[in-house]
């Protein structure tokens, strides 16, 4: 079967013209037992596809309450401009027929700048792209987050007009893919009325994408229906939230467009297709509750700060004797396996503990939870719904005993990002040695089977002891005389520096910096050592940089002073060094165990 996961704005190569592949798509590996691997392609045109462009993806994200939509976003537009004459109300809906209504759907065109990631210390040659965004309250812009991915010009030109305006990027969340603009000139404002939007629509209910997809330069619509409502794989954020699934047109060039119910209220934003020879005519949107959460947490915070999660691995409990071995009472709850030791769940739950109920909302056998009428949904759309710093009241049975325990929920902490938000990569050279974290786009750059098994492994299998923890690797050697011998080294984890483990890059360098002994000596996962002479390493250290190209001999985040994550917050890493339970859904085999 042929399937890959995609979703990006008219040029992205992670499908790009032809088709557009996303960063962790990769990390996707199912035997033919698992689930296979989902493409989507997403709703943006290569206006200027570069063919060695990677494509970000990602799957892991929540969804959020309520469709309240902060005040400052809400339009003042009362709901009679989207009336028209009964006359004009047979076919289509009647609100296709205001041009109002479409006028507020622009095009966006965005210049792209990504990081190399194998040479941290330069960018990748730029491209071009095209994507959909409408306007909402407050003079804002929303559209999803790959659309602006890296950007380093972002314009934007209304309906039947031939200017384009200069747009800035208030926020960008990739976990919901979804990003915030804003255009200074009052013209581009004048006589355009904001959407609305709407709430969370049912299963066949009409629904109308409008956007401006590959194929021709002005605004395009299609129709189509909701044919399901459930938690969904998001490509861009590897997370999982809240998704409408619909079998409207929705092409590379749609991404970060509106899509409406008949009422002509907005009630979410296009971003991804699922691509299988054995499926047609699925699209994805963003809730407007998602899109919801997503401005509460700008509005209240200034920035987004993302969806929180419990942080546990959870089982489902479907099995009458397993059930009747933890002593429960009833066909209830989800049986804890392991909890992140980065979570406040750490501190509360315990493997073997049985989650039955989430703020008094009970949990079924089978990780669900009620969602509408005769419906039921995931668990984690309960988490989804809170804001990072909210507190949750867990029901748990503990050795038969029930009682409650509160938790508070923030944002995963992950060993290996999925992305690197903003600035380039951290990096650092020394005589020619090339440090930088293990992320998931420079494993997606470098190749799989360049990285190695067991960085993999560790990539797909740990979890972070202790927040700012890193899995810091000698990427490459810049070959001089200082390093003869080492010069076939490469994505190799350092694991000591003169005898000191660490912890993360900056870590590493704040060692180098003050050391001194006369030698630094590195020691590498296998027990592998590469040891330098401190002198000789300083002053070579700019005639390498300098017969290499290189501005600096580290990123500009490692010149700030270095602080100790640990002592501030009173982290004490465990013992154990990696699980032996994946850290994400998407590399779970069993259909029994989810990420909570």
């Amino acid at each position: 079967m042929a399937v890959a996961l995609s979703s990006y704005c008219s040029m992205f190569s992670v499908l790009s013209s032809s088709t557009v592949k996303f960063r962790y798509s990769h990390r996707h590996t199912h035997t033919p037992s698992q689930r296979p691997f989902i493409s989507i392609r997403c709703s943006r045109t290569p206006s200027n596809s570069d063919p060695n462009f990677k494509g970000q993806n990602s799957l892991e994200e929540r969804s959020t309450g309520g469709n309240v939509v902060p005040a400052s976003f809400k339009s003042s537009r009362k709901n009679k401009d989207f009336v028209v004459d009964s006359k004009d109300q047979q076919g289509e809906s009647s609100v296709l027929q205001d041009s109002a209504f479409l006028n507020a759907v622009v095009k966006v065109y965005c210049t792209h700048t990504a990081p190399d990631y194998s040479l941290p210390w330069q960018k990748q040659r730029q491209f071009t792209s095209t994507g959909s965004a409408f306007m909402i309250g407050g003079k804002k812009l929303l559209t999803n987050a790959h659309c602006v991915e890296h950007d380093t010009q972002v314009k934007v030109k209304r309906r039947g007009d031939d200017s384009k305006y200069v747009a800035k990027v208030l926020a960008r969340a990739a976990g919901c893919d979804l990003a915030l603009l804003s255009v200074e000139s009052e013209e581009f404002w004048r006589d355009v009325e904001p959407l609305r939007f709407g709430h969370l629509p049912h299963l066949q209910d009409s629904v109308t994408v409008v956007g401006y997809p590959f194929g021709g330069d002005t605004i395009s619509v299609t129709k189509g229906v909701v044919s399901r409502v459930e938690v969904t794989s998001y490509a861009h954020g590897s997370s999982e939230l809240l998704g409408i699934q619909i079998d409207a047109a929705i092409n590379p060039g749609n991404s970060g467009g509106p899509a409406f119910n008949d009422q002509g209220e907005c009630i979410g934003v296009a971003f991804q297709v699922y691509r299988s020879e054995d499926a047609e005519n699925i699209g994805y949107v963003i809730p407007s509750t998602v899109v919801s959460h997503f401005l509460t947490d700008y509005e209240k915070n200034g920035k987004y700060t993302g969806f929180p999660c419990l942080g546990v691995l959870i089982q489902k409990l479907e099995n009458p004797a397993l059930r009747a071995c933890l002593k429960l009472q009833s066909n209830e709850g989800v049986l804890v396996r392991r909890v992140e030791p980065t979570s406040d769940a750490n501190n509360v739950l315990k493997e073997g503990d049985v989650i039955v109920s989430f703020d008094d909302i009970r949990v079924g056998c089978e990780g669900t939870v009620p969602f509408r009428s005769n419906e039921r949904i995931a668990f984690h759309y309960l988490i989804s719904q809170k804001f990072a710093g909210d507190t949750a009241e867990l029901g748990i049975v503990r050795d038969g005993t029930s009682m409650k325990a509160k938790v508070i929920l923030n944002p995963r902490v992950h060993l290996v990002p999925f992305h690197i938000d903003e600035g380039q990569p951290s990096y650092l050279i020394i005589a020619g040695l090339v440090f930088t974290p293990l992320s998931e786009p420079l494993i997606e750059e470098e190749r799989e089977d360049c990285i190695g098994l067991k960085l993999l492994a560790k990539a797909r299998y740990s979890f972070a002891r202790f927040k700012g923890e890193q899995i810091v690797i000698l990427s490459q050697v810049l070959a001089n005389e200082l390093n003869i011998g080492y010069e076939d080294m490469s994505n190799q984890q350092i694991i000591k520096f003169n005898g000191v483990r660490i912890k993360n890059i900056h870590h590493l360098a704040h060692l180098i910096d003050s050391c001194k002994n006369k030698y630094l000596c590195f020691e590498f996962e296998d027990c592998y050592a590469a040891v330098l002479e401190r002198e000789a390493v300083a002053a070579a250290s700019s005639s390498l940089l300098r017969d290499y190209g290189i501005p600096s001999e580290r990123s500009s985040d490692l010149l700030q002073p270095y602080v100790d994550s640990q002592e501030v917050e009173g982290d004490q890493p465990p013992d154990q060094e990696f699980g032996d339970s994946p850290v994400s859904n998407f590399e779970v085999g069993h259909d029994g165990l989810l990420w909570a």
